[in-house]
């Protein structure tokens, strides 16, 4: 046997016994005649007295080991004495005495500190990522991710869902974002794409009756990157039959509540998921994905300013905009330079200034940047509308619907983590509903879906699909936490009838949908059952659950934010015989 016991194992209980260990040298202390190596492997440190007196060829090798050496060592199984037990490791309570050592591989000094977080730039640890992956913190991260998968792996198959594995090389088709393509050597000039989603392949197995799938499945977007993004991804694929929305919010619900005390039982979670339609998120948050750990809500004053003589109020008002505003705790002793600082933010977020009003804590006049535009009524309806105390703040925003949310979202998230509102532990679920079924879209002069092609209207609102398209409402649910968006889903369409109105509304010809969509109209022509489904997103909920702020961090080999791979140095350039054998030519 190569090794006895791993270098997290070894604890008072094996004291005396002879064992063999392997591992990295994660530091060494030379005492002469004493060195002490801490080895290291993925389940924690054993530390390792070489003693000169006893073996001076043991010995000797231990004094030519430096970090990172791959080391094999034999010894026996000392307990230590109370005072010297290290009470940070598991392994503290014991040490080994080595009798024989072999050097399984020598390191030359590597670019990244691996026993300590060296603050180097993301570009070098991505080049050097299997370097990094040695890291604790690293190692941590993906051990917990092994654990959400499997903990999800085990609940779904007791709940009778099949795990089904779906094609990665399949057809383009309009489904959002743009396709990572694949060019066909043997059909010249056709292509297959990568999947963003296996959207139409669940829906297919539907069809085929099994009727509760699930996939960890790999997925592929060529967009913007940023923090929470990747153009390679993982999603829980989850996909059922006879159902409406409660029975898929149940079964996501119970997996998320019974997942969190198993993988992060240092974190807790609050159970039923609050439910906020889109409207009300919008409206109280600024946000589909609202942060609900904490308040800050938004305070809607447009009826309350409509008529305001302060131009810049009703003016926003006439033009259909809104003013609303936030209520800020405890910063009204802000410095100008603080309050620019949130001006700016409100500028770079599309408005062209932001108002405030602070109350001192001290008792002392009312600072504003808008206290001379309003008579002092006007001002003190805007402070009780927004419920403002002394030391409070209140800053406004009055724009145009878009511009008056997104600043404000952006600011209630700046000030939640200035003044440290959102417990850090607590992981707040919510399930947003009703979205709108279409979003107007002004560049191409046509509707675009608000989620995807195959989701269903609410039978309430499937009259307006002639009549008032912008109102038809969509069986269509996320579920958040923590301010993000976690998980997408819907009730899917299952009627051929009611899939072709859909197309023709989002302007698709019917020649087109017969040749990207033919497949799955004809399918819903073969008793198609009525279904649903969700795909939570791995790598974010991995990344909310590990404290990070990138998902590439929960990622075993992530791409930059440019959407290369500077460790194996892609994409890089072909040979052209590869190119000619595709069939392609670059200009």
């Amino acid at each position: 046997m190569f090794r006895t016991h791993t270098c997290g194992e070894l604890r008072p209980s094996h004291h005396d016994q002879t064992i063999t260990l392997a591992g990295w040298v994660h530091r060494r202390r030379d005492h002469g005649p004493l060195i002490f190596i801490d080895l290291r492997d993925r389940y924690g440190i054993t530390q390792v007295v070489f003693d000169a007196a006893d073996d001076a060829a043991v010995h000797a090798i231990a004094a030519d080991a430096r970090s990172e050496y791959v080391l094999k060592v034999t010894g026996v199984v000392r307990t230590r004495p109370a005072e010297a037990t290290n009470p940070d490791i598991a392994t503290g309570g014991i040490e080994v005495k080595a009798v024989a050592v072999e050097v399984l591989n020598a390191a030359k000094q590597t670019p990244l500190m691996i026993n300590r977080d060296g603050n180097e730039e993301e570009p070098l640890r991505l080049k050097y990522r299997y370097l990094d992956l040695r890291r604790e913190r690293m190692q941590r991260n993906l051990i917990m991710r092994h654990r959400f998968v499997k903990f999800i792996r085990d609940f779904l198959d007791k709940e009778h869902f099949l795990e089904i594995e779906t094609p990665i090389l399949t057809k383009s088709t309009p489904e959002g974002a743009r396709d990572y393509l694949v060019p066909s050597r043997v059909h010249e000039g056709e292509f297959f794409a990568l999947p963003q989603s296996p959207q139409q392949m669940k829906q297919l197995l539907m069809v085929a009756g099994f009727d509760r799938y699930f996939q960890i499945a790999r997925c592929f977007r060529d967009e913007d990157l940023r923090a929470d993004r990747q153009p390679e991804f993982t999603q829980l694929d989850m996909e059922m039959s006879f159902v409406d929305m409660d029975d898929v919010l149940d079964v996501v619900e119970r997996l998320f509540t019974e997942m969190v005390p198993a993988v992060v039982p240092h974190k807790h979670t609050l159970s039923p998921f609050p439910r906020l339609t889109y409207s009300e998120a919008v409206e109280r948050y600024g946000s589909d994905k609202p942060d609900l750990r904490y308040g800050l809500e938004l305070v809607n004053l447009t009826a309350l300013l409509a008529n305001s003589p302060f131009t810049l109020f009703s003016s926003a008002v006439q033009s259909g905009g809104q003013i609303k505003a936030i209520r800020i705790p405890g910063v009204a002793a802000y410095s100008r330079k603080q309050i620019d600082e949130v001006i700016d933010i409100a500028k770079q977020n599309g408005a062209k200034g932001l108002l405030w009003a602070a109350l001192p804590a001290d008792g002392a006049e009312l600072r504003s940047s808008f206290a001379k535009q309003v008579d002092p009524s006007e001002m003190q309806a805007i402070l009780t509308a927004c419920e403002a105390q002394a030391g409070d703040m209140v800053v406004i925003v009055a724009d145009s619907h878009k511009v008056v949310t997104a600043v404000l979202d952006k600011i209630r998230r700046e000030f939640a983590s200035r003044l440290n509102l959102a417990d850090p532990n607590l992981l707040k679920f919510a399930w947003i509903i009703d979205f709108p079924l279409l979003e107007w879209n002004d560049g191409e002069n046509r509707w675009d879906a608000a989620h995807h092609p195959f989701t269903a209207p609410l039978d309430s609102d499937v009259g307006l699909m002639d009549s008032d398209p912008g109102k038809v409402r969509a069986k269509a649910y996320d579920l958040v936490l923590n301010g993000y968006e976690v998980a997408s889903g819907s009730i899917r369409i299952h009627q051929r009838d009611v899939q072709q109105k859909l197309f023709d509304l989002l302007g698709i010809s019917r020649e087109t949908s017969l040749l990207q969509f033919g497949h799955m109209l004809e399918a819903f022509e073969f008793g198609a059952p009525p279904h649903g489904g969700i795909a939570p997103g791995i790598d974010r909920i991995a990344m909310i659950l590990a404290d990070e702020a990138t998902i590439r961090e929960v990622v075993a080999f992530p791409k930059t934010q440019q959407a290369q791979d500077l460790m194996m140095g892609a994409p890089s350039p072909v040979e052209e015989k590869q190119l000619r054998d595709l069939h392609i030519k670059l200009r």
